[in-house]
């Protein structure tokens, strides 16, 4: 069964993006040559994308995902509202819309076949993942920048147990990765 791995990009003081909903400063870095080998090792180990609607919507045009996008593989939207067209694919590329969480994350995992499913954005999905057990990964890239305020990364998960099982500094950005061990 794929790897899933939820995680977020997050400020020093904890917000994954400001107040306004900009999420620009968190990810300045990414064009840089060690953003660029970082992205790099995401995407040649991600089979499939599993994202909330919000960030599914943060597209100025859902078709761009089939020409753009930084991840060329299946892409899976929860959602209870899927749109009533369905954006254009490609042959490594297309969107399938899912309403439930479990059902999400098993389609997910089915479409990557033996490479992860990795998680973009959403701190609400990414709280959701937490909070059902569903995730076999946790990475928290954090940033250092301070936000003073915005969408919390964190608030409101249910408590948990988490093992290190990785610190890796790239670039400006500190790359930190969990694995779930048990619920308080």
């Amino acid at each position: 069964m794929a790897h899933l791995i939820a995680g977020m990009t997050t400020s020093l003081d904890g917000y994954t993006a400001d107040p306004e909903g900009d999420f620009g400063m968190l990810y300045a870095d990414l064009g840089t040559p060690a953003g660029e080998e970082y992205l790099a090792a995401s995407q040649a180990e991600t089979g499939a994308v599993l994202m909330g609607r919000r960030t599914y919507d943060g597209a100025p045009d859902p078709d761009s995902y089939a020409d753009d996008y930084e991840y060329q593989v299946p892409i899976v939207v929860l959602t209870s509202h899927p749109p009533a067209t369905p954006p254009r694919r490609n042959d490594r590329l297309w969107v399938t819309f899912c309403g439930d969480l479990r059902e999400a994350v098993d389609t997910a995992r089915e479409l990557a076949g033996e490479k992860a499913v990795t998680v973009v954005g959403g701190a609400d999905l990414n709280r959701q993942l937490i909070d059902a057990g569903l995730f076999d990964e946790l990475r928290v890239d954090v940033v250092p920048v301070l936000l003073g305020g915005g969408l919390r990364a964190f608030d409101g998960v249910a408590r948990g147990r988490l093992e290190v099982i990785g610190v890796e500094r790239v670039g400006e950005r500190t790359c930190l990765r969990f694995r779930p061990l048990r619920r308080d």
